[in-house]
């Protein structure tokens, strides 16, 4: 089985009747979404609503069946469930390269409990040390911005579709990757400097937020958890 698949299967053993979800994007959240919405269908599972982080995710809950709600009308969530590019040993992650780090962001921090679900080709010992860091900005004066990133001890990029235009997220930002050579020394410090600088409208990176990581690895899942 795709070990992807295997993570989110045993993700969906944390979802109970009842409950209002946080639905990521990405690959292995497609899993979990349509393994959600088959237990929906069969009756294993009801009265589930779930705020989607971006407009695939939620096109896909929709042809599932599976009801979507809102923060407004549901401001804390019982649970989100997220992939992840990079996951390091203290739980914190990089986020982002399917293209929707704000509103999975936004929706996370709502949620009592924050799963991540990944296969073991994501963990790493430094983040940033294997996928570049994406950041969403505006697109007004654009190179002023990716010029300041590129003085953060990273080669910063903007993110560019095969077709030559640039990618464009749900809220109509620009998105840039920013590669940092051997990984980011300090996330927290660096975290602080995105947040700060106008221009910037949010990082990929997820600090303290992950309650659980779920990893589906060629020996079996194994269950990462904060303080433990």
């Amino acid at each position: 089985m795709n070990l992807k698949h295997q993570a989110a299967e045993r993700a969906l053993n944390f979802v109970e009747s009842g409950m209002t979800l946080g639905l990521g994007t990405g690959s292995t959240t497609t899993h979990f979404i349509e393994l959600l919405g088959g237990s929906l269908n069969r009756g294993l599972l009801d009265d589930i609503h779930a705020v989607p982080t971006s407009e695939k995710t939620a096109k896909l809950a929709r042809r599932l069946g599976i009801p979507l709600t809102n923060l407004e009308m549901n401001p804390q969530l019982d649970l989100a469930i997220d992939g992840a590019d990079d996951v390091n040993p203290q739980l914190d992650l990089i986020k982002g390269l399917g293209r929707a780090l704000l509103r999975e962001k936004i929706v996370e921090i709502h949620a009592k409990r924050f799963i991540v679900i990944v296969d073991e080709s994501k963990l790493v010992s430094n983040l940033g040390e294997r996928n570049p860091l994406p950041v969403e900005i505006i697109p007004f004066q654009s190179p002023a911005t990716i010029r300041w990133l590129n003085t953060l001890d990273c080669h910063a990029v903007q993110w560019i579709e095969e077709d030559g235009s640039p990618v464009i997220t749900d809220n109509g930002n620009y998105l840039v990757r920013c590669w940092f050579d051997g990984g980011i020394a300090d996330p927290h410090s660096l975290a602080r400097a995105l947040a700060d600088r106008p221009g910037v409208v949010e990082h990929g990176l997820f600090l303290d937020m992950a309650d659980l990581v779920i990893v589906a690895s060629s020996d079996g899942i194994h269950i990462m958890e904060r303080g433990k």
